[in-house]
């Protein structure tokens, strides 16, 4: 009986630590873990205009479907997101990534993730970002998010990934 009265105590404090997860850290964790999507008051350390800044207040890539490089209504959400950042930041000058997951030939991966950044640079383009402060380049399957294979890994590699290239002053 004096075993199992230990055991409902170290359960019942095993139960009350994890319920002391603030909400503040909650709400980062999601952020972070849905491409970024928080709002500009929670900067966190981030400096304005920086890669950063991009990555957790805006979101800094997109997501493809399976042998595709059309945007999707969340990818566009997410540029026009960029779009708005860039425009308030103009000394900033990114190169948008295109990346593959890891089936298909190299050159077909390489082609795809061309198509994928130039699909992104397109649209920002469209949105009234100067094209001269956006590069493209295909790293097709040579430089995968997740490792391992599926659909739940290899969805988080199809990707264009912006990535802040210089920021003048």
């Amino acid at each position: 009986m004096n075993m199992n009265m230990k055991l409902v105590g170290v359960v019942a404090a095993t139960i009350l630590l994890a319920g002391c997860h603030s909400k503040s850290e909650t709400t980062a964790d999601t952020g972070a873990m849905s491409g970024g999507d928080v709002s500009s008051s929670q900067t966190g350390s981030a400096i304005p205009g920086s890669e950063a800044d991009l990555a957790q207040n805006v979101g800094d890539r997109v997501f493809f479907d399976l042998n595709n490089s059309e945007l999707s209504q969340e990818a566009r959400q997410t540029l026009d997101r960029q779009a708005a950042w860039l425009k308030r930041y103009p000394s900033v000058r990114v190169t948008l990534e295109g990346h593959c997951d890891e089936r298909g030939t190299r050159e077909y991966n390489m082609a795809l993730g061309a198509r994928r950044a130039n699909a992104a640079r397109a649209y920002l383009v469209a949105l009234g970002v100067e094209s001269g402060r956006i590069q493209t380049v295909s790293y097709g399957a040579e430089r995968p998010a997740v490792l391992g294979t599926g659909e739940s890994v290899w969805s988080q590699n199809r990707r264009a990934v912006t990535v802040v290239a210089q920021a003048g002053a």
